[in-house]
């Protein structure tokens, strides 16, 4: 049955479902929230100059959580956070990832990698992993276990994790911190230092926290819609 031509209206609760919780905002609101918001996002910028000015616990909570909200293939939340302050283990990851980091600068990078890295100004020195407050690895689960005690693969893991990245990056943002999606190749021992299982695979390592006085970005520009968009009407 169509409610006055807005959508329709459901009669009949099913089992296992609870009502959705949905309040309309007014079309100029709307507007108004969307410009504001791309504004805030606008502004997001990737620094890899990090102050060692401590941020709150608490804080990043709130940022993994926001990402847990994220929508995931069945519903599995294939991902955990991995959120270390410890100053020595983060002296550990940042001396495994430079000795990975600095093979794959002088032995593996490809040219055509190598040329869109340029303008990022990147080497193999990951001094931001010791810098930031905050360093918050996410981890991708390949497998769940199942009720029976077997284990069966996850399903689109990789977008789902992808997601809740983007939703943790953007609440970083929002608080007002700054973050780094650092990738190191290959990211095996941030599960061997980490003690993570092998079910879990290493995807983002993200350094949080503030930006260091003076610190400065790629001048680089971001398309235009018409670059990213088609819109068929």
């Amino acid at each position: 049955m169509a409610d006055e031509g807005f959508g329709q209206v459901m009669s009949e609760h099913q089992e296992g479902f609870v009502p959705l919780v949905f309040h309309e905002v007014a079309t100029t609101e709307m507007e108004s929230r969307s410009s504001e918001f791309l504004e805030l996002m606008a502004n997001r910028r990737t620094t890899r100059h990090f102050s060692t000015r401590s941020v709150s616990r608490s804080l990043i909570e709130k940022a993994i959580m926001t990402g847990g909200t994220a929508p995931s293939g069945a519903h599995l939340q294939p991902w955990t956070f991995v959120a270390i302050s410890n100053p020595d283990l983060k002296g550990k990851i940042r001396e495994a990832a430079e000795v990975e980091e600095k093979r794959f600068y002088e032995e593996r990078i490809p040219d055509e990698w190598e040329e869109v890295l340029a303008p990022l100004g990147t080497d193999y020195v990951k001094e931001h992993i010791t810098d930031a407050p905050w360093l918050v690895v996410l981890f991708r689960h390949t497998q769940r276990k199942r009720e029976n005690g077997e284990w069966s693969p996850t399903y689109y893991s990789q977008e789902s994790c992808g997601i809740a990245a983007g939703m943790f990056i953007s609440a970083i943002h929002n608080m007002g911190l700054v973050t780094l999606t650092h990738t190191p190749s290959p990211m095996g021992f941030l599960g061997e230092i980490l003690g993570r299982g092998e079910h879990e695979k290493a995807m983002l390592l993200m350094p949080v926290g503030y930006p260091a006085d003076g610190a400065e970005v790629p001048d680089i520009q971001r398309k235009a819609l018409d670059e990213i968009s088609d819109f068929i009407e």
